[in-house]
């Protein structure tokens, strides 16, 4: 367990600059001392299952982050997270282009799809803790009209498989299995329990700290 002055100066680095990661992290007190965003290379590898390759990217965008900033990091927890949307093996790609976004709605229209969520947890003693998360969801059959209104919003840029659950798409989906904050872009329950388990102390300190409720 870390020592009183450690818990005092603990701070938490988030690898990411989404700000959908950041309104999670706030739902639940966190609030990040730094935003790193971690520019790494993002290409699948070959035959990479998408859970694998979930994981594998969280893992290195901590790392990237721990690396290129030591000793600036060297009591800080750095949290990092990786989505993709797959449907059976096939990872489907972050829309940039209507084209790509067109591509993956077609894919996941009628259909049901998994959405990965790797974790990856840097301690300021160098070890590494990881979580893999899964949730299922399942998308009604959309028409041409559906995927032509969806694209001309602009909700897809940028998006794992082409949507945000959290916006216009959730009227596309006929039912989830599993985290919702995951299909977001974080699983808030395990971040809280790997965050616990490492000895965080911010999230209690910062819930006593909170004003009674009138």
């Amino acid at each position: 367990m870390p020592s009183k002055n450690q818990q005092q100066n603990q701070q938490l680095v988030l690898a990411s600059a989404s700000p959908r990661r950041l309104d999670l992290l706030a739902q639940i007190q966190l609030v990040p001392d730094q935003v790193l965003p971690a520019n790494i290379d993002e290409t699948p590898l070959s035959a990479e299952r998408p859970g694998d390759y979930a994981l594998r990217m969280a893992c290195e965008k901590a790392l990237h982050i721990v690396t290129t900033t030591k000793p600036k990091l060297s009591t800080a927890f750095v949290l990092a997270g990786d989505t993709v949307v797959a449907a059976g093996r096939h990872i489907l790609p972050k829309a940039e282009t209507e084209q790509q976004a067109r591509a993956c709605l077609a894919i996941l229209s009628g259909r049901r799809h998994r959405v990965y969520g790797g974790i990856a947890l840097r301690l300021p003693d160098g070890r590494q803790r990881k979580r893999l998360v899964i949730s299922h969801v399942r998308f009604r059959r959309l028409s041409a009209v559906d995927i032509d209104h969806y694209i001309e919003q602009g909700d897809w840029r940028g998006k794992a498989g082409g949507y945000a659950i959290q916006g216009m798409a959730a009227r596309f989906i006929r039912a989830i299995d599993g985290s919702y904050s995951n299909i977001v872009g974080f699983s808030l329950y395990d971040i809280a329990a790997m965050l616990d388990a490492a000895g965080w102390q911010n999230l209690s300190r910062k819930s006593a700290q909170m004003p009674p409720a009138e």
